[in-house]
């Protein structure tokens, strides 16, 4: 794949259009205002149907698991699990809205994102099916705002090593608590997979990790106002309280402390998609970054001819051209894998986040100097752009652990 399709294009065209209509417009609110961005995100999958793509999607894979654990129950070999589309239509019709919210808005995305990807996908990944009826389709189509809190204030990248929140058995209950910071729609989830030790007595190294999931307004459950930040503004972020959170079983995900290989590992797994994703967040805003770099070379002039026929400034023009390729193909390959049914490792994620974000940052900086003193102010946008490209190359897994995972792939190979 080396270019979007026919069909492909005319999703995006539709999709900027409706950027162009519902999110230009309002940026100032959704930037500097009180307005959370989960009805414009709304408006924008029923729109173009993914609301009702995503039930469909979830009806299917749920069947699936219904007939291979009824197969399983006979005895009987289980049902070939449905491959994915041969021309990457799913995929790509995922990733295209990515990319032009996030010339636009990528806090937007980093909201979607959460709530509709990682929040739904720590449950689909190891909840009963009741589970999943329960809570994830509202997730998918963002009926319900979804939170993932596993960041608390002292651990940061070392997430499991540092965990403090706690699970407690009581009875046939569990009592949760402990604090969680740095979440991504916190202020106004729903639905709260939040992750924690099963407190045994044991040391905290040896403690099995564990997801629950809870519902907003549940006693002992706070959650903050929207923390302030240098960028992603238009993603609320804040804190959650735990105390003496009172659950069952049923919101345990996998209805067991025994879950395979334990919540690390399906922790991993959600980062994992996280990673994938920035890179079409970052193919979005090196373009918007791009794109207002040459107009405004062409238009500023300076000692009596455009900026554009000055060689620092074609060199800085083309350095974003050649960050914006290799984002985009690594973009592709991405699209391509989800087609032919493969999915990324840990180490192929963690290097396409460490690339993109990057190339993101540097990007977004150097359009911020080119633009000189324009650059920094907010009306010329590259200054909105600069702030939000910075966490990229921070959540989801700095930099420095995005490197980790990459040479301990390789030397265990």
């Amino acid at each position: 794949m080396f270019e979007w399709s026919d069909e492909q294009m005319m999703v995006r065209d539709a999709v900027r259009q409706f950027i162009d209509r519902e999110i230009r417009p309002n940026i100032e609110a959704l930037e500097h205002g009180d307005t959370p961005p989960y009805d414009t995100l709304r408006k924008l999958f029923a729109t173009f149907g993914m609301d009702a793509a995503a039930r469909d999607r979830f009806k299917r894979q749920i069947d699936f698991e219904r007939a291979v654990a009824d197969a399983t129950e006979r005895g009987e070999a289980p049902p070939q699990k449905p491959g994915r589309d041969g021309d990457g239509g799913a995929s790509s019709l995922t990733v295209i809205p990515i990319i032009e919210l996030c010339r636009v808005c990528p806090g937007m995305v980093t909201a979607m994102g959460v709530s509709m990807g990682l929040t739904s996908a720590a449950i689909m990944a190891k909840g009963t099916i009741a589970q999943k009826e329960r809570w994830v389709p509202e997730l998918l189509t963002l009926e319900k705002v979804g939170a993932w809190a596993i960041t608390e204030p002292d651990s940061g990248s070392d997430a499991f090593g540092s965990m403090k929140a706690s699970a407690r058995r009581d009875g046939d209950e569990y009592l949760l608590n402990g604090s969680k910071t740095f979440i991504t729609n916190g202020p106004y989830a729903d639905t709260v997979v939040f992750i924690c030790k099963l407190d045994e007595g044991n040391p905290p190294a040896e403690r099995k990790v564990l997801s629950f999931v809870l519902d907003r307004g549940m006693a002992g459950l706070e959650q903050s106002k929207p923390l302030r930040k240098m960028g992603m503004h238009s993603s609320p972020t804040g804190e959650l309280f735990l105390s003496d959170v009172r659950v069952g079983r049923d919101r345990l995900i996998g209805e067991t402390e025994d879950v395979a290989r334990g919540g690390r590992e399906g922790a991993k797994a959600t980062f994992q998609q996280e990673r994938s994703g920035v890179a079409a967040m970052a193919l979005g805003i090196i373009s918007e970054c791009l794109e207002l770099s040459v107009a405004y070379a062409r238009d500023r002039v300076q000692f009596g001819q455009p900026i554009g026929e000055f060689q620092l400034i074609q060199e800085k023009l083309a350095r974003m051209e050649i960050a914006r390729l290799n984002v985009q193909n690594l973009v592709f390959r991405f699209v391509e894998m989800q087609a032919a049914g493969r999915d990324l490792t840990l180490a192929e994620a963690s290097a396409m986040k460490l690339y993109s974000a990057r190339a993101a940052t540097e990007v977004a900086m150097e359009a911020v100097q080119l633009f000189g003193g324009n650059g920094y102010m907010s009306e010329f946008r590259v200054e909105q752009l600069a702030r939000d490209a910075k966490v990229l190359q921070i959540y989801g897994g700095t930099d420095e652990i995005q490197i980790t995972h990459i040479a301990k792939d390789l030397l265990r190979r």
